[in-house]
């Protein structure tokens, strides 16, 4: 927005600035002349990496770097972050929008609506004493399990090591332990990256430990499943339903068999928009931007291990 050029501009005015709509724009000379990138991180190859001779640092304005050339921006020490955090308040709340709607069968009460039927005995649940799964705990899951302690849900966490400092989870196990704590979920939220760790992580027979009538929810990253999972999991109705925000390819074709799933909710990798997306990326930057130019004395906020892919 012209708004946020203006004031990065005035604000950093020893530095140059250029704005361009895609990367396809910048011609040899400028792109070698630039030492930092601030893009989505889906505009990045290997060939752009080697033509930008004088890049230091890359911001990427997202919290997933899967798309980017790690091995050509490591092999050149360049260093990277990204705007992690940002999305906590989003994506807390569409987690939260997709668990009430579930519970209180909003899609149902929509179709009577068409039908113009008054059902008043349709049963509908609550969040209320329901035990809630996060498959990660950093920023997102832990607002989103701050957020369910409202609603007086049981809130529990995996992440790769079991260990864990803050205050909204009831308890945290190592992935490790995956198959012990499925069983107990009566909804599951995996908000993980896509690492080579998580890749393909969860299989037909996770599934087959949850609940029958557990509602599963990814706003993570699509490759934690296989298509090939996930057509099975819906098409044997191995649990309630499931609400997914991200899948192994994107866009979704019209073609595509995943649209006329009943047991499907199908979003399309919105949760992290609003309307405060790029403001709170910029402030990041801006932070960051004050530490490379020597005017703050301070580290870098979100630097990525590119070793670890977060």
């Amino acid at each position: 927005p012209r708004a946020l050029q203006k004031s990065i501009t005035e604000k950093f005015n020893e530095h140059e600035f250029y704005f361009f709509k895609g990367m396809e724009q910048i011609d040899d000379k400028l792109i070698g002349e630039m030492e930092i990138f601030i893009t989505y991180a889906e505009d990045l190859s290997p060939e752009i990496i080697n033509r930008a001779s004088s890049l230091k640092w890359i911001s990427a304005m997202a919290a997933g770097i899967d798309k980017m050339p790690i091995e050509a921006i490591e092999s050149r020490g360049i260093l990277v972050t990204n705007a992690r955090g940002i999305h906590a308040v989003p994506m807390s709340e569409f987690a939260l929008g997709l668990m009430l709607s579930h519970v209180k069968r909003l899609a149902d009460l929509k179709d009577l609506q068409r039908e113009s039927t008054w059902n008043k005995w349709l049963p509908v649940g609550e969040l209320c004493g329901k035990t809630l799964l996060l498959l990660g705990t950093g920023a997102i899951p832990e607002e989103i399990a701050r957020l369910a302690d409202a609603f007086q849900m049981k809130v529990t966490g995996v992440n790769r090591s079991g260990r864990y400092d803050g205050e909204s989870f009831s308890d945290v196990h190592p992935i490790g332990q995956l198959n012990q704590v499925l069983p107990e979920a009566h909804i599951i939220v995996s908000v993980l990256p896509s690492t080579p760790e998580t890749r393909g992580l969860l299989t037909y027979d996770h599934f087959k430990q949850m609940r029958s009538d557990a509602l599963f929810i990814n706003l993570g990253r699509g490759d934690l499943i296989t298509i090939e999972t996930l057509r099975r999991v819906l098409e044997d109705k191995v649990v309630g339903h499931m609400a997914l925000d991200v899948f192994p390819a994107e866009p979704l074709d019209a073609d595509n068999p995943l649209w006329g799933y009943s047991n499907l909710t199908i979003t399309p990798h919105i949760s992290s928009i609003t309307e405060n997306y790029l403001p709170r990326a910029f402030a990041i930057f801006e932070h960051n931007l004050d530490v490379y130019s020597g005017r703050k004395e301070d580290d870098y906020m979100n630097k990525i291990d590119l070793g670890k892919g977060y």
